[in-house]
């Protein structure tokens, strides 16, 4: 897969400022001089004790930014539905998506005459895409032109308002762009709901990078994020279960994580 995930920015001193605004809940003096006082051991424990009691609020306090390019439209369809977070999507309406890219599902592609099919549909679809774009353009030019606006802004809003009509026929497959900011309690939910192996292959391929670049700046408060099972001890999908829980633990934890962790 092509995808490319980047962390653009996050809140500075994620761990510290989430143990400042916990520790601030249980504590008299001020804040300032509650953050001053945090080392890293303090920072390490207190983050600790927050995962075993459950408090979760402070945790909303940092954010982290991500550029995320390479993917489809069916990803962001899917990415966009996790609310409590900011986006801004490379538009279909301002630009142009002549000869655009596309993302092949795995399974299709390994498959020679799949991918064949799938390939020439969006050649015919680029082809369609291009041919509407160009006549709708010249259509509402003339319209434009009637109307007595100058050449130079009639042709700017006819290709504006061409495009965002042909994209009508662009398909999920279409390759996007978007930045995404998530707090640190809902980045653990996302996790929660799509490193799980019944996500769908993509959004799951892109939470688990996420995941990766989030532990390098915030360790403690990611360390046991992943899908629900890792730290339930069981798949909570019943009969949907992937059937493989003791190998989706390992990949998440690094080994079999004890008992009394699962308490």
């Amino acid at each position: 897969m092509k995808f490319k995930v980047v962390l653009l920015s996050h809140t500075p001193e994620p761990e510290k400022v989430v143990a400042t605004a916990a520790k601030l809940c249980y504590s008299n003096t001020t804040i300032e001089n509650i953050f001053e006082r945090l080392d890293d051991e303090a920072v390490k424990n207190f983050l600790n004790f927050l995962v075993e009691v459950g408090h979760q609020s402070p945790l909303e306090h940092v954010s982290f930014t991500f550029g995320i390019e390479g993917v489809s439209r069916s990803f962001t369809h899917q990415l966009v539905r996790h609310r409590i977070a900011s986006y801004s999507q490379q538009s279909q309406r301002y630009v142009k998506m002549d000869g655009f890219d596309y993302i092949i599902p795995p399974n299709i592609e390994e498959d020679e005459e799949l991918k064949n099919i799938f390939i020439e549909t969006m050649a015919q679809i680029s082809q369609a895409y291009a041919i509407l774009s160009e006549k709708l353009q010249k259509k509402h030019f003339e319209r434009f032109k009637m109307q007595g606006i100058s050449e130079k802004e009639a042709f700017k809003k006819a290709e504006k308002m061409a495009i965002e009509d042909a994209r009508y026929v662009l398909p999920n497959a279409c390759e996007t762009k978007i930045i995404m900011t998530m707090n640190a309690r809902e980045l653990l939910h996302f996790f929660s709901e799509r490193c799980c192996n019944r996500a769908q292959w993509e959004i799951r391929a892109v939470a688990d990078k996420i995941l990766e670049l989030v532990k390098e700046v915030a360790p403690n408060i990611f360390k046991f994020a992943g899908p629900k099972c890792i730290k339930l001890g069981y798949c909570p999908e019943g009969k949907f279960s992937c059937g493989e829980l003791e190998r989706v633990r390992e990949k998440y934890l690094g080994k079999k994580r004890e008992k009394h962790e699962d308490n």
